[in-house]
């Protein structure tokens, strides 16, 4: 994992530094919005070095405990992992089978024996149906592979071509990349389940239009005044939705958290990420920095997948959504994270949605305000 300023000078040196020693070298890049205009000299002096170039486009990278919208991360293979770039994912009908595909020939370069490899994907964040994608892959691919992976973009929720190779930077899209069996990456949220449930009986893709037979957001008001004393009202929404998510329950206990980010006319909720119909909501309180063992848990599973991380380099994606929410308390969960895992080098990027389980093996999910940590191999 190498960070430097996103301009030539800086690029080539880094590029000479590492100097890989055999054909088929390549780099997966990290770049904050803020430099997507550059991102052209980047692509150019990975062509000259005959690198190969992925990566994503998203609103802020983490250095460390902090949060920064300049420079790049170049993580660094000196033997590129299979990978694949599909632009307009969904303009064929059938996104998962694109993505199947193209992992079926990627697994064919595995070695037998080899570890199991992870399905690491990077969606753009403009994508709707991520959750379905990932429920049609597992169908296919089942454990064949592990499941991590994160939302690009701009935290704006406009569009914007977020995901790139060497030649080209794509939008509606989703990168793969089939990482090493040893990179398996592991997910924590932290927020407690309330006992109260109650049932989207009327959703389509992302949107809630009714919970319990009523329009959603005169539930989610209601209950947010009777557990929480606040008066939510349309002129404050945004104010307090960061703040208080909706949880689905899954049926192995789990909770996956949605973060409401508009409200229509109509009194519909519109949420980060689909919301199955029927599915049964709880209404969350987003915790304070962590919170509920949070930290400790994510850093025990990174151990308990991986062994110590005394030194090594971790690389993290944190929720936009809770960073939102948690405001300058989130740089100091990065920092206990950096503590408690003793890792030497910490970097990655703030996401708009994750993917992972937060168990090992476990089936793959779409999240939103969640921390995916995973070790990155020394290069």
């Amino acid at each position: 994992m190498r960070y430097v300023e996103l301009n030539r000078e800086s690029i080539e040196q880094a590029l000479n530094e590492w100097s890989p020693r055999q054909a088929g070298a390549g780099v997966v890049a990290l770049l904050p919005e803020a430099e997507k205009d550059h991102l052209p000299v980047l692509q150019a002096a990975c062509r000259q070095h005959g690198v190969a170039l992925v990566g994503g486009i998203f609103p802020a990278l983490i250095r460390q405990e902090a949060f920064l919208t300049h420079g790049v991360w170049l993580l660094c293979f000196d033997q590129m992992p299979p990978h694949f770039l599909l632009p307009a994912v969904n303009a064929t009908g059938n996104a998962a089978s694109a993505v199947v595909a193209a992992a079926r020939e990627g697994l064919k370069c595995c070695l037998p024996g080899a570890p199991k490899p992870t399905l690491f994907l990077l969606f753009d964040g403009m994508v709707p149906n991520v959750a379905s994608i990932l429920d049609d892959i597992y169908l296919e691919l089942s454990n064949r592979v592990e499941y991590g992976g994160v939302n690009a973009g701009s935290e704006t929720f406009q569009p914007m071509p977020c995901l790139f190779d060497e030649t080209q930077v794509v939008g509606d899209g989703v990168l793969g990349l089939l990482l090493p069996g040893n990179m398996a990456p592991t997910l924590e949220h932290g927020f407690a389940q309330p006992e109260q449930a109650m049932c989207a009986t009327s959703t389509e893709g992302n949107r809630i239009a009714m919970i319990d037979w009523r329009p959603a957001f005169d539930v989610y008001q209601e209950i947010i005044k009777a557990q929480y004393g606040i008066d939510l009202r349309r002129d404050n929404f945004y104010e307090y939705a960061v703040h208080f998510p909706f949880g689905i329950l899954r049926a192995n206990g789990d909770v996956v958290v949605r973060i409401p980010v508009a409200l229509a006319d109509d009194g519909s909720l519109y949420c980060v990420g689909e919301i199955p119909e029927n599915a049964m909501l709880v209404l969350l309180q987003a915790p304070a920095a962590g919170a509920h063992g949070c930290i400790e848990r994510l850093a025990d599973h990174l151990r308990g997948a991986h062994g110590p991380m005394l030194g090594a380099q971790v690389l993290t994606f944190y929720c936009a959504g809770r960073r939102m929410h948690l405001g300058e308390d989130a740089e100091k969960e990065l920092d206990a994270l950096r503590t408690e895992t003793r890792a030497g080098e910490m970097g990655g990027a703030l996401s708009l949605g994750e993917i992972g389980s937060t168990v090992r093996w476990g089936y793959p999910m779409f999240h939103n305000a969640t921390l995916v940590c995973s070790p990155w191999p020394m290069v």
